[in-house]
């Protein structure tokens, strides 16, 4: 009876973080612009904006989503580097491109770690691969054993050049001593498309296929993340089939360089409570999202990892937006 009491003590009670004291009073005493480098709409949106939707009930003051679209996905992090105060009231929402564009370019804008106050990692995409069912293929060994036969035919569509599933692909690919044909797209849809029409072999993208591969439109023959997906659960992970690797692009939420310790483990605590609420973890259940949660050390150290990672990478591909 204690143990229950507890719990619906806990379920119900305000988050109660004790919030920084600073020179013009307790942080945070005005709105803080959270900046997505997305356009407005779908899954990811809507996660950020429940939580803007909890931050004000909390704090009494407004989370305010701005989203900047375009730059390949970095609008948000130039916004960030060099522009914006360390104090707490302009946080980004930050993901793996941003980790990789340093490497891509002879004239990197920041650092890739140092530039940057890890907050928080929240979650990631679910990716997939994804065939025609005309395609004879019911494993992932079965696609393999193909591009063997037919080396440098097959073609596998992303949503374009130097992202987390094309790199992905490449490692796999890479893993099977075969070669495929990489299309990039600008995104699920037109890959979605394409398979239909037989114009590509293979989806390695995120979860726009569900709907299709519900209806027996599409096939799917593994998932990249951790566990297998409760709407799939027959379909094994990389890591069933022993690649031993996870690739979720898992993203999260930075500040710019410099900011008050004090002020990180706020926010970082206050996104965490938010992120275990049960309004939050229904979300995240209801449209498939990974948990990739990482406190501000440990989201350091992996962007530190990562970031090696990408430049290796992109180094072994030859890849440059130049």
């Amino acid at each position: 009876m204690a143990t229950l009491r507890r719990t619906l003590l806990l379920a119900g009670a305000s988050f109660a973080l004790a919030r920084p004291s600073l020179g013009q009073g307790r942080f945070p005493n005005r709105p803080v612009r959270f900046l997505i480098p997305w356009a407005p709409g779908g899954t990811l949106d809507g996660f950020m904006r429940l939580q803007a939707e909890t931050f004000q009930r909390e704090f009494g003051q407004s989370l305010i989503i701005e989203n900047m679209p375009g730059a390949r996905g970095t609008r948000a992090a130039i916004q960030l580097v060099g522009q914006t105060r360390p104090d707490g009231y302009t946080i980004a929402h930050h993901h793996l491109s941003v980790l990789r564009h340093p490497f891509l370019t002879k004239r990197p804008t920041w650092d890739p770690v140092n530039d940057f106050t890890y907050i928080m990692q929240q979650s990631g995409f679910v990716f997939g691969h994804v065939v025609h069912p005309q395609s004879g293929w019911n494993t992932l060994a079965d696609m393999w054993a193909a591009a063997r036969a037919r080396p440098g035919q097959l073609t596998y569509g992303t949503s374009g050049i130097a992202t987390s599933n094309h790199l992905a692909m490449e490692e796999l690919c890479e893993k099977e001593g075969v070669q495929m044909i990489h299309v990039p797209y600008r995104g699920t849809s037109e890959n979605i498309t394409a398979l239909l029409a037989r114009q590509l072999d293979v989806i390695a993208n995120s979860n726009a296929w569900q709907p299709g591969v519900e209806a027996g439109q599409m096939r799917l023959l593994a998932v990249w993340t951790r566990e297998r997906l409760r709407s799939f659960p027959d379909v094994p992970t990389l890591q069933d089939l022993g690649y031993g690797m996870v690739v979720t692009s898992p993203y999260g939420i930075v500040g710019p360089k410099g900011m008050d310790p004090e002020i990180t483990e706020f926010l970082h605590q206050a996104f965490k409570r938010m992120q275990e609420s049960p309004m939050m973890r229904d979300y995240m259940v209801r449209n498939e999202m990974p948990d990739e949660y990482l406190g501000p050390a440990a989201y350091t150290a992996f962007a530190r990892e990562r970031a090696a990672y990408e430049q290796r990478m992109v180094a072994r591909l030859n890849l440059s937006i130049d």
